[in-house]
C-alpha cells in the first residue's frame, strides 16, 4: 500500500484537472453576469438563477435545436445498428465471392482521414438536392466502417453451429440473422449504438456547413454561432447552452458504459 500512494495521488490530481472544468461551467451557468466577471472569481454561486437557462429556452430556440440534435442522433444510431449488423453478419458468416476483399475496401476506408472526403461528400450532398435537410444531415453517416468492423468481430465469435440447428429446424437467412444471431450480439450493439449516438450529437463540421438556416441547426452549431457576436460575452448564457449540450451524452454515457467495457473486450477490441 505504502508503494501505490503516489498512483492514487496521481490518479486523483488527474480526475480535479478533468473533473474541475466541468463542475466550473455547471456552477457557471446558475449566475449571472456580475458574478461571473469577478475578481476573484467565486467557486460556488452567491445567489443562484436560472435566468440562463430561462433565456437560453425561450429567446434562443434551443428547443428546436435541441430537437433537430435528438432527430439526428437517433436516426443515425437506429441506421447503424440496422445496417452493421447486417452487414457485419454478412462478411462474418455468409460465404459469397469477394468477401474478403470487401471486408479490405471496408478496413481501408478506416485509414482515409475524414477531411478528404469532406468536400466530395459535401459536393455529392448538395448536388442531389438535400443541403439545408434531415436526410442531408443524417444519410452520409448512416453506416460506418468502425461498426461493420465491430459487428463483424463479433459475429466471428459466435458458434456456426447455432446457424446450422436454424436451417434444420427450417429458418431461412434472415431468420436465423433476426431471431438467432442478433439477440446474441446485444453487448455489441450497445457499444455500437452508444459511440453512434455520442458522435453523431456532438457532430460539428458536417452540420455548421450542410445546415443553411437557425431551423436545422444542431446544439454544437448554435451554441458556436451563439458564442459570437452580441452573446459572445454572455458567459452564463454559452455556459448553460454548453451543459444542455454536455450533460446528455454524459448520462447515457455513465449509464450504459459497462456495455460499452463488456463489448469492447469481447470483440477483442484493445
Amino acid at each position: 500500500m505504502r508503494r501505490t500512494w503516489w498512483i492514487y495521488l496521481i490518479g486523483a490530481l488527474g480526475l480535479v484537472a478533468v473533473a474541475a472544468p466541468f463542475v466550473w461551467m455547471v456552477l457557471g451557468s446558475f449566475k449571472t453576469q456580475g458574478e461571473l466577471l469577478r475578481v476573484p472569481p467565486t467557486w460556488l454561486p452567491e445567489n443562484a438563477t436560472t435566468e440562463n437557462y430561462e433565456a437560453l429556452f425561450s429567446k434562443a430556440h434551443f428547443p428546436r435545436y435541441f430537437l433537430n440534435s435528438g432527430v439526428v442522433a437517433l436516426v443515425v444510431t437506429a441506421g447503424n445498428l440496422t445496417f452493421c449488423s447486417m452487414i457485419g453478419y454478412a462478411l462474418a458468416k455468409l460465404h459469397f465471392k469477394g468477401r474478403n476483399a470487401l471486408f479490405v475496401v471496408v478496413m481501408a476506408t478506416l485509414m482515409i482521414p475524414g477531411m478528404v472526403t469532406f468536400v466530395p461528400l459535401f459536393v455529392l450532398v448538395t448536388n442531389a438536392g438535400l443541403a439545408n435537410s434531415y436526410p442531408g444531415l443524417i444519410l452520409p453517416f448512416l453506416v460506418s466502417p468502425f461498426g461493420v468492423f465491430l459487428m463483424r468481430q463479433f459475429f466471428l465469435g459466435l458458434p456456426d453451429d447455432l446457424m446450422d440447428a436454424g436451417r434444420v429446424d427450417g429458418a431461412g437467412e434472415l431468420g436465423i440473422f433476426a431471431r438467432i444471431m442478433l439477440p446474441l450480439t446485444r453487448p455489441a450493439l450497445a457499444t455500437l449504438g452508444i459511440l453512434t449516438f455520442l458522435g453523431s450529437w456532438n457532430n460539428f463540421l458536417w452540420p455548421l456547413v450542410i445546415a443553411q438556416t437557425e431551423d436545422k441547426y444542431t446544439l454544437p452549431v448554435a451554441l458556436a454561432l451563439y458564442s459570437t457576436g452580441q452573446n459572445a460575452q454572455n458567459f452564463g448564457l454559452l455556459m448553460a447552452g454548453a451543459v444542455v449540450v454536455v450533460v446528455p451524452v454524459l448520462v447515457i454515457f455513465l449509464a450504459f458504459q459497462r456495455h460499452v467495457t463488456k463489448g469492447i473486450a469481447i470483440t477483442g477490441l484493445k
